[in-house]
């Protein structure tokens, strides 16, 4: 069936605090796709965030963002008064996230609704942290730990926690008892809040696409709670690192940090982890999208402590025996394979034999560094096309900066004319969703035609991604109309 969907960031909804949650503003959010014909709402991954506040840099594979706590909903419930959330201040302006207020103010609140909670006689709480309790016991002893140390990263730990000695374990599980059980508390409000909303998403006929990164960060639960999944030395401390190599984009590549998995040892499980993983992320969403899908077939690894990407190699991944397992032990598995980047051969037939879509952007169809696999007349029905993604310029941004010649050829393909006083952005819009692609994802920021001010991240640079919001007026009737008219001339209603 033909579909179509909108990407927007839980992070960039429109509302109060300082940060798009679960509020109500998500679900009016989830009325305004019906309302436009859409069947998808593509959000990023929702963990805990730490350095550089990117969601694929997250202290958790399994855990929920604490900022996406719904704070109206802990007023409700009179845990919190609206005045002290209010005094609270977490919002310089309402189009843009300030981290550093969120990180100091926000906690401060949910640790308040911890206290008045009561939580210790909460039996639905219990049965939740017995449920969960393979993954979150560990995450939120992690939380408490790393709080104790000043937030430092795990490696920088005294020895006999870093290396979770039994006496040790036991020893701080016993000191931070409180703080652990806040963790597991707020992880109970994130996963509560987040059912909820996607089951109102699923009423309305919204699924969920959601994304998980193929690494997890370094620093984080899963690294220091089971080392053994990576290829880390006697230490703890990897050998090598992920990241790309140097290409039209980057001199020196990309160097992501993140550890490597040591795949002899997930192969002998047979990939126990990986289908514990992404079973789990189905319970989450309808769809998933695997970032970085690519690294399953080859992974480049660079040497630990490089500063660049530019000594590193290409090693073999599991490839489709991964695939064939995933698909014997999760029923139907609903996943996107995100193959953007270098491609080879053997990468594309991974994709093929995988039969999970893969993704088509615009922007790289009128790009002369790219192939022609872009280009819209070379889909196959199985794949998802977008105008561009998260770390892509928005598509107004994108047509302003390429080359002359570039333009001059997306102005040929579209039959476009700047004369003629229709929006470029819909131009681009409308050769998507006529494509022969299953699905359509177009991201908010290019059905509003916004420029620069609006790119939710630029790869490989900090301090100014993650940032940009929605504004609520910014969800008109008029836009719903237009939105909902070319879906339904595509087929895609």
């Amino acid at each position: 069936m033909r579909a179509s969907g909108v990407l927007l960031p839980v992070a960039s909804l429109p509302g109060a605090y300082g940060i798009g949650c679960f509020s109500r503003e998500a679900y009016e959010f989830v009325d305004f796709l019906k309302k436009s014909g859409q069947k998808y709402w593509q959000i990023l991954p929702i963990g805990p965030t730490g350095y550089g506040d990117s969601p694929y840099q997250s202290f958790s594979t399994y855990a929920g963002n604490p900022y996406f706590i719904d704070l109206e909903e802990l007023i409700r419930q009179g845990i919190l008064e609206k005045e002290e959330c209010e005094e609270a201040a977490m919002e310089s302006r309402a189009d843009s996230i300030d981290y550093e207020k969120l990180y100091r103010e926000r906690f401060r609140l949910l640790r308040k609704a911890y206290e008045r909670s009561h939580v210790e006689n909460n039996a639905e709480f219990g049965a939740f942290v017995e449920k969960n309790r393979w993954w979150l016991r560990d995450y939120a002893i992690f939380m408490a730990v790393k709080g104790l140390f000043g937030g430092s990263s795990w490696d920088q730990w005294p020895k006999d926690i870093r290396l979770r000695y039994g006496y040790s374990m036991d020893y701080y599980q016993r000191e931070l008892y409180f703080e652990i059980e806040f963790y597991e508390y707020i992880q109970f409000l994130f996963q509560k809040q987040w059912q909820a909303l996607k089951t109102y998403a699923n009423e309305q006929g919204i699924g969920i696409i959601g994304d998980i990164p193929i690494y997890v960060a370094f620093d984080s639960a899963d690294a220091w709670a089971h080392p053994e999944l990576f290829q880390f030395d006697e230490n703890n401390l990897p050998v090598a690192v992920a990241g790309c190599p140097p290409d039209g984009f980057s001199a020196t590549g990309q160097l992501w940090g993140n550890p490597l998995y040591r795949w002899e040892y997930h192969r002998a499980t047979g990939f126990d982890w990986w289908i514990q993983r992404i079973g789990y992320s189905h319970q989450l969403y309808d769809v998933l999208r695997i970032d970085h899908f690519r690294g399953f077939d080859e992974y480049y690894a660079i040497p630990y402590g490089d500063e660049t990407a530019e000594r590193g190699h290409w090693e073999k991944g599991p490839g489709m025996e991964l695939m064939q397992k995933i698909r014997e032990r999760i029923p139907n598995p609903s996943i996107i394979a995100e193959d953007l980047g270098f491609m080879t051969e053997s990468v594309r037939a991974l994709v093929k034999d995988s039969g999970f879509p893969n993704m088509k952007v615009l922007e790289f169809a009128f790009d002369s560094r790219e192939g022609a696999d872009y280009l819209p007349y070379n889909y196959e029905k199985n794949c998802v096309v977008y105008t561009g993604t998260h770390d892509n310029e928005t598509i107004c941004q994108w047509f302003e900066t390429i080359s002359r010649e570039d333009r001059a050829l997306a102005c040929r393909y579209l039959g476009y004319e700047k004369e003629t006083g229709w929006p470029v952005h819909w131009a681009f819009i409308r050769l998507a969703q006529m494509s022969v692609a299953q699905t359509c994802i177009i991201p908010v920021q290019d059905y509003l035609g916004l420029g620069k001010e609006a790119r939710t991240n630029q790869p490989s640079t900090l301090g100014k991604n993650w940032k940009w919001r929605l504004k609520q007026e910014q969800l008109t009737e008029e836009l719903a109309e237009q939105i909902r008219y070319v879906t339904e001339t595509a087929g895609r209603l």
